[in-house]
């Protein structure tokens, strides 16, 4: 008789319901109106158990243990319209320990889903690079070790994400820093009062974790948030003091904003009620860029609630602005097959295919056959994107949602 298998798939617990006005719920709250924690207090730690103990009883039933794990795919997202937001559906991929094509991976998220526990019953945090030698050893009796690389590792952990329906940071993991911020604004930041306006040369790097048990918001005078897409113009944005002119918080990414900068962007628009502007260039990455800040990603729709910003504006560079700012050809860069087949791909995107402007947009820049940085601007004047390519754009509301 075939073994009866058991699976778990851990509740999602904790993605707030959308709010009348399209938003997500507020403050990273859970349905109930509590407020979730970084530190294992939004149930975390009890997925996790609950995790255990199914694998637990199925082996000593005799039966399979398996593992759920909703599907990261394409095929798997769907485009909230009401919202403006994407979100997960409820396929799933199964892992199972007596499938020799699927039990080194079962193995792999049980190994990380210890690991984490560890972390959440001390109160420490450790890095992707951490967890991965964590976790490795060499399997007894065996010449095989748990991870061949790290991308074995990271896999494991967007597994258990997806399955505990927790973000990487409540499960107290981090990432490189990557961002920086400057601005109008005082925060603390584990108990240091932290002056967004003294920031010097280099700005706040924004951490991995910006959960609310973490960063407070103490005092905001800024009236929006500038979110560029680079620490090269996010430097001369910091160095023309635009944040002191203009009165606004200024953020950068490091191209890809990593998922703190999200987080904490998203936080800025939905407590303190903060426009947020998007500077980015004038080609595929760029416009792809704003749409995983506005919509969310595939990969992390299961929590676009919390990371996206579905009212972010598109503020420039502009297919219009070679001719309407008079640049010359020494800034065009020709797209290549790839930047063409990427932009008719944003084109199809729902929430830009039905937008007229967003589809002028991809038109033209198709039809220039180049593409542009922000940093092209700079052949007007140093400051020419500081003093009056931004300002003007901004008075003008002349901006691409």
């Amino acid at each position: 008789m075939a073994k009866k298998t058991t699976g778990t798939k851990a509740s999602s617990g904790g993605r707030g319901e959308a709010l009348p006005d399209g938003r997500g719920s507020s403050g990273g709250r859970t349905p109930t109106g509590k407020r979730r924690s970084t530190r294992g207090g939004d149930g975390t730690l009890e997925k996790i158990g609950a995790l255990a103990r199914s694998v637990a009883q199925a082996a000593h039933a005799g039966e399979a243990p398996t593992i759920e794990v909703p599907t990261r795919a394409k095929s798997n997202t769907t485009w909230d319209r009401e919202s403006g937001i994407l979100r997960m559906g409820d396929a799933t991929q199964t892992r199972e320990l007596f499938n020799l094509n699927q039990a080194k991976v079962f193995m792999q998220v049980v190994l990380q889903a210890a690991g984490i526990k560890g972390l959440l019953e001390e109160g420490k945090t450790a890095s992707l690079r951490a967890m991965f030698y964590r976790g490795l050893h060499t399997i007894p009796g065996t010449k095989e070790k748990t991870f061949a690389d790290q991308s074995e590792s990271d896999a494991a952990l967007e597994d258990l994400e997806v399955t505990l329906g927790s973000l990487r940071e409540e499960l107290h993991v981090f990432a490189d820093v990557r961002g920086s911020l400057v601005g109008n604004i005082t925060f603390v930041d584990t108990g240091d009062e932290i002056d967004g306006r003294r920031m010097g040369s280099g700005g706040y790097s924004i951490p991995s974790i910006v959960e609310p048990d973490v960063i407070q918001f103490k005092r905001c005078d800024a009236k929006f948030v500038l979110h560029v897409e680079k620490a090269t113009v996010w430097r001369r944005f910091n160095e023309d003091r635009f944040w002191e002119k203009h009165n606004c918080i200024l953020t950068h990414g490091a191209g890809q904003p990593p998922r703190g900068v999200r987080r904490l962007l998203r936080r800025f628009h939905e407590e303190l009620n903060l426009p947020v502007y998007c500077l980015l260039d004038c080609d595929p990455w760029g416009h792809y860029i704003y749409s995983v800040i506005k919509q969310g990603s595939i990969s992390l729709a299961f929590e676009s609630e919390r990371l996206a910003i579905p009212q972010a504006k598109f503020l420039g560079l502009r297919a219009i602005d070679y001719q309407r700012c008079g640049l010359s050809d020494d800034v065009q860069i020709a797209l290549n097959e790839k930047d063409v087949a990427r932009a008719k791909q944003i084109a199809a995107y729902p929430w830009f295919k039905n937008k007229p402007a967003w589809r002028r947009e991809i038109d033209q820049l198709l039809r220039n056959g180049f593409k542009m940085e922000v940093e092209s601007l700079i052949t007007k004047d140093i400051s020419y994107v500081t003093e009056t390519y931004v300002p003007e754009r901004l008075k003008a509301k002349d901006w691409l949602d």
